[in-house]
């Protein structure tokens, strides 16, 4: 451990160096050795901390990854007037954003790490349902307008868009043209349509 004052223990409580400091260096080592090389052995030595500082903050290495992904990520819901256009915002935004970052990489990894890990796998469900209950604002906006049937559940049909991105994601399809993705698009939406 190290001795800067401003990193000393402060019992349970994350101390915000440290914090910082594990997360710079998780970060810093996926974009080195990407996913095979990251371990929480590597953070450790590189952050200058404690395995058992890292576990006690993050439950799994997908909790680490996924707040190094949460750093990065900056997607904002645009408001076009119209269902199609938000969502093909949205979805544009989400697929540049993992092709054109690290994103992409870091977010592949905890899928990865959740196929072999209860704790990671846990740790995802929780987090995509968190994010589908932020999507499904989109939707909501779409029946206030009245472009949406009135028995839809918003958080069911963010699940499709989440499903979307997360198929193109993991085949490495992140580059689409805006007239295949409306396409990919309205075949949501005719099952969303208000007649």
């Amino acid at each position: 451990m190290t001795s800067d004052p401003q990193r000393r223990s402060i019992g349970a409580k994350r101390n915000p160096a440290s914090a910082e400091a594990i997360l710079d260096a998780a970060e810093n080592l996926l974009a080195e050795r990407g996913y095979g090389g990251f371990t929480i052995e590597a953070v450790a030595r590189r952050a200058r901390a404690g395995k058992p500082t890292i576990y006690k903050w993050w439950n799994s290495k997908a909790a680490l990854l996924l707040d190094v992904y949460q750093r990065q990520k900056s997607i904002v819901f645009t408001d076009t007037g119209n269902l199609e256009d938000d969502i093909v915002s949205f979805v544009t935004a989400i697929m540049a954003h993992w092709r054109d970052t690290p994103a992409g990489a870091v977010f592949r990894s905890v899928i990865a790490e959740a196929q072999s890990d209860e704790k990671s796998a846990l740790t995802l469900k929780k987090f995509a349902e968190e994010r589908q209950s932020e999507t499904s604002f989109l939707i909501m906006r779409g029946l206030k307008r009245g472009e949406v049937k009135d028995e839809i559940f918003p958080k069911h049909a963010a699940r499709w868009i989440s499903a979307y991105l997360w198929f193109r994601l993991l085949t490495g399809d992140l580059a689409i043209s805006e007239q295949d993705l409306r396409r990919d698009i309205n075949v949501l939406l005719i099952g969303l349509a208000k007649s």
